[in-house]
């Protein structure tokens, strides 16, 4: 469907301290809780790599960086973050009400 276009940020984690990111996971599961409530984060996965996870937020990577900056795993020093922005003006019907 076209749609449109929502400003969407994909956050790519990369792990840089596995001991670290032990210690820290669960303050960070407690904090993607956090902004799953709070309607800014809309989903959270493990890469299939183990090497770090997927995010995706709604909004312009501006607005998500400091959020996404204060996840225990950046702040406890486990692990870095890429921000990729992207406008999502084509979806699937189904995430329609997700994306507006």
């Amino acid at each position: 469907m076209i749609r449109p276009a929502t400003p969407l940020t994909l956050v790519l984690i990369t792990y840089t301290d596995k001991d670290a990111i032990e210690r820290l996971r669960p303050a960070h599961v407690e904090w993607i809780r956090e902004a799953i409530d709070a309607g800014v984060m809309l989903l959270a996965g493990r890469r299939d790599d183990a090497g770090g996870g997927v995010l995706l937020f709604r909004g312009t990577p501006e607005h998500v960086r400091p959020v996404a900056e204060s996840d225990p795993f950046l702040t406890g020093g486990g692990a870095t973050i890429e921000l990729v922005g992207f406008p999502a003006n084509l979806a699937d019907d189904a995430l329609a009400a997700v994306l507006t």
